[in-house]
């Protein structure tokens, strides 16, 4: 079937509102490429500055036309060393402006970029290096070369550009230019523009997975075009509108978003973690790409803010939150959209919506006493963030939701390029992850034996459409396990589907913890329960072939010590350079009664509060523990999620001393 025919029948196949929404300054319909994304882009949108880096030293700002001349000179310069249609490319960089111009400069060229961090692991770059082939080696400065350099020599790298201005290194075995030197290339060479189908490998993104080798997830130019094409039924950007960036750029999910953002006109700013709370205050971003913890940040930060406060104003703002919180739930029963209550007959939404109506009020006066001023630390022109890459604790997706600022809520993999699904402004169901977006279908199996379930009961996701990758590069066993002879996708997640199609996940079939009396429980749902408690900073259960769960704490010490305070008590830690500790009556750690008792009293609330909550999910040996989950020490991926298999290892024997 060709691409048209794909299309048309995806457009037959939607609702008017979604090809209304889909109509943008640009109809991207018949454009086949990612690279070809860029000249219509600089006709249409010309001086609005496309790439805007204010912590670089000077600051860079670039103009739509600015980044095609210079996507097109980077493409020149590789054609003038010798790149040739299909070849690899390693692009081994963070984000940056240079990044987006070298990635699709190698695109335009002809090339396939195989991407990662220059932070990663070196022996994971090498692999991505040797494993796909590539003869050209794209750095993100002259130490990165020098971490890999002595390796290289075993590898058909023959070319070695740097993303810096630094003076590249002499080699007798290599050709090592640097990025002006580059581009004084490609400016005085032609182009020569390479005919590519749809179908033409585009990318090679690495998973590093939970054992073995990295898989290199093949995705080509249709796969990341279909993104472009329809991630616009879940936001409407205007040319202009600012989007702050501060995802990994190389992963799937930051890099389609900036695809589909950039094709719209918008402004994107690179930010970083050091600085995302004043730049949102800055910039006043309209569009914003994040993973639950980011929001979690913001979330944390403001109640700091509300724990600083008088004790009366405290206790105003908790009643106004309380107050709101329950006009949410009774506005999402009213308009069919509450996870809860999905079958609500016509008797009970009516009565929610006299419900709603009589709190209104009260939400009213919390918006002007305390939520405006909520919303300025987010800039106050947030139009949506989109949220994906793990799942939204209900607490966060009810904060934002109460405060008005409205988070889409959405659903992929990196072998999906990456949505599949995701909530629309006009049907933001919270707690799912949304609809399929347009040509994508969602099928709920049985987990053993693969046989469809009704719609409501819980199985293993299944995922089709024209995002799918190709496979896995130079892996077919790993590719037949992964997509089915009918094209469909084992994404390795369990849920369910409501009535009107919107996923609802629970947790990760690998994540599953079977206890001993045969029961599974999967951690997720009751990890963000947990951290609804002020104390409870991140957590992580455990407890595979145990009689009960058990739990890694890393505990918020700000709250925990402003508690102990109220207790007249001293927290026993180690205090900042220069600080005196108070004075107390009694000096605790977190090896103490009262401590571990608060967080047992924290623990057993939370969860048994939750929906859905059973005597199994009860949460039996904890441990709290100081050095948080990161990216800098492996416990977390780049998109900040728990890399749950490093953190058991590396905790091993204090689990096993938890169950002993």
């Amino acid at each position: 079937m060709s691409n048209i025919q794909t299309e048309s029948s995806i457009l037959s196949n939607i609702s008017e509102r979604e090809r209304l929404a889909l109509k943008g300054a640009i109809d991207y319909s018949k454009v086949n490429l990612i690279s070809e994304i860029w000249p219509l882009a600089a006709k249409q949108f010309g001086n609005i500055v496309a790439l805007k880096n204010p912590h670089s030293k000077p600051e860079t700002v670039i103009t739509y036309s600015q980044l095609t001349d210079q996507i097109q000179q980077f493409a020149a310069g590789l054609q003038a060393l010798g790149l040739q249609a299909g070849d690899r490319v390693s692009l081994i960089a963070d984000n940056s402006p240079r990044w987006l111009i070298a990635d699709q400069g190698i695109m335009t060229a002809g090339g396939v970029n195989a991407v990662r961090s220059s932070q990663a692991e070196k022996e994971e770059l090498l692999f991505i290096i040797a494993n796909s082939g590539s003869t050209v080696l794209v750095v993100e400065d002259v130490k990165t070369l020098t971490r890999l350099r002595e390796r290289l020599k075993d590898l058909p790298i023959r070319i070695v550009i740097l993303l810096s201005d630094e003076a590249p290194p002499t080699d007798d075995s290599l050709k090592i230019l640097n990025f002006s030197q580059l581009q004084d290339i490609g400016a005085n060479t032609t182009l020569v523009r390479v005919n590519q189908t749809p179908d033409a490998l585009a990318t090679l993104i690495y998973t590093s997975g939970t054992t073995g080798k990295p898989k290199g997830v093949m995705l080509s130019h249709g796969n990341l075009m279909h993104q472009v094409r329809y991630l616009r039924a879940i936001v409407q950007p205007e040319p202009g509108d600012i989007v702050l960036s501060i995802l990994p750029t190389w992963h799937s999910y930051e890099r389609s978003g900036e695809y589909f953002l950039l094709a719209q006109g918008c402004t994107q700013i690179y930010t970083n973690l050091r600085s995302v709370k004043r730049d949102l205050k800055e910039f006043q971003p309209h569009f914003m790409i994040g993973v639950p913890r980011l929001w979690e940040s913001i979330y944390e930060g403001v109640q700091k803010q509300f724990r600083d406060q008088p004790a009366n104003k405290q206790r105003l703002i908790n009643f106004l939150l309380g107050m709101s919180e329950k006009y949410i739930k009774a506005q999402r029963i009213a308009q069919g959209l509450c996870l809860d209550h999905i079958h609500a007959s016509p008797v009970e939404r009516v009565a929610a919506k006299v419900q709603a109506l009589t709190l209104l009020p009260f939400h009213l006066l919390g918006e002007r006493l305390v939520y405006a001023k909520v919303r300025e630390a987010t800039g106050g022109r947030i139009k949506q963030v989109i949220s994906g890459g793990g799942a939204l604790p209900r607490h966060i997706d009810n904060f934002f939701e109460i405060i008005g600022v409205e988070i889409l809520q959405g659903y992929g993999l990196t072998e999906t390029s990456p949505v599949t699904n995701a909530r629309r402004p006009w049907r933001n169901f919270r707690g799912s992850s949304g609809q399929p977006i347009s040509g994508t279908e969602v099928k709920i199996v049985d987990p053993e034996n693969r046989q469809p379930l009704p719609t409501g009961e819980r199985g293993l996701v299944l995922l089709r459409g024209p995002q799918i990758m190709q496979g896995y590069y130079q892996n077919p066993e790993a590719t037949a396990k992964a997509i089915d002879s009918e094209g469909w996708f084992d994404s390795g997640d369990l849920g369910w589907v409501t009535p009107e199609n919107d996923l609802v996940l629970t947790g990760r079939a690998k994540d599953t913890i079977v206890l001993t009396n045969g029961e599974n429980i999967e951690p997720q749902p009751i990890e963000d329960a947990c951290l609804r408690s002020p104390y409870i900073d991140q957590i992580m259960l455990v407890g595979q072939d145990q009689r009960s769960l058990g739990a890694l704490i890393i505990p918020n010490l700000e709250a925990l010590a402003k508690w102990a305070e109220t207790q007249n008590l001293q927290l026993n830690l180690p205090t900042e350079p220069g600080t005196q500790p108070s004075e107390f009556s009694t000096s605790v750690d977190l090896e103490s009664k009262i401590i571990q008792d608060l967080f047992r009293q924290e623990l057993n609330r939370e969860v048994q509060n939750r929906p859905g909550y059973r005597l199994d999910d009860r949460i039996g040996p904890f441990r709290l523990i100081l050095e948080p989950f990161s990216i800098e020490n492996g416990l977390m991926t780049q998109t900040l999620k728990i890399r749950r298999h490093i953190v058991a290892d590396r905790y091993h024997d204090l689990i096993n001393s938890m169950f002993t």
